[in-house]
């Protein structure tokens, strides 16, 4: 658990641990190690990103060398480190995407949400933006993701219009 951490913050702690526990891992059996990315994820639903305290956490939980855990949160794109919005807001920068305009809608979006891709979530944390290389759709280009819906076709008018919705839902 967190020292001099927030009643919020150690509840998410509490969580955590009675998901882990509930496991009910042989902290001497080297299989354990097996159950590190379904708790790696529990983890990240629970706090929202993976900081360093987290990842100690759970190193510490589950009896493994922080490196371990580290080790795995580096490599699958899944896991961030970083606080990330309500919202996550990815606009495709792939050459179709890109060639029918996709850098104007991602300049409008940073633009009306005042922050730059991959750095921050908004002030108000609703929103993360994100420039990603291809996501598949090119007949939809130029292609615009809010969490896991898609968009194709999105102008830069169009990108306010989505992120005015997901505004309205708070």
């Amino acid at each position: 658990m967190c020292e001099n951490c927030s009643p919020a913050v150690a509840g998410k702690y509490a969580e955590l641990d009675a998901f882990i526990d509930g496991l009910k891992l042989d902290l001497t059996d080297e299989r354990r190690r097996g159950r590190l990315i379904q708790i790696l994820h529990r983890a990240q639903h629970i706090f929202g990103y993976l900081p360093r305290e987290v990842q100690q956490h759970v190193a510490a939980k589950m009896a493994i060398p922080e490196s371990a855990v580290s080790g795995v949160v580096s490599f699958y794109n899944y896991f961030t480190t970083k606080p990330k919005g309500k919202y996550v807001i990815n606009v495709c920068l792939g050459t179709a995407c890109y060639v029918k305009g996709s850098e104007g809608v991602l300049r409008e979006i940073e633009r009306v949400l005042g922050v730059q891709a991959d750095t921050h979530p908004t002030a108000d944390g609703l929103f993360s933006v994100s420039a990603l290389r291809c996501v598949g759709a090119c007949g939809l280009a130029p292609v615009m993701m809010v969490n896991d819906q898609v968009y194709g076709k999105v102008t830069p008018a169009k990108a306010v219009e989505i992120i005015n919705e997901f505004k309205a839902k708070g």
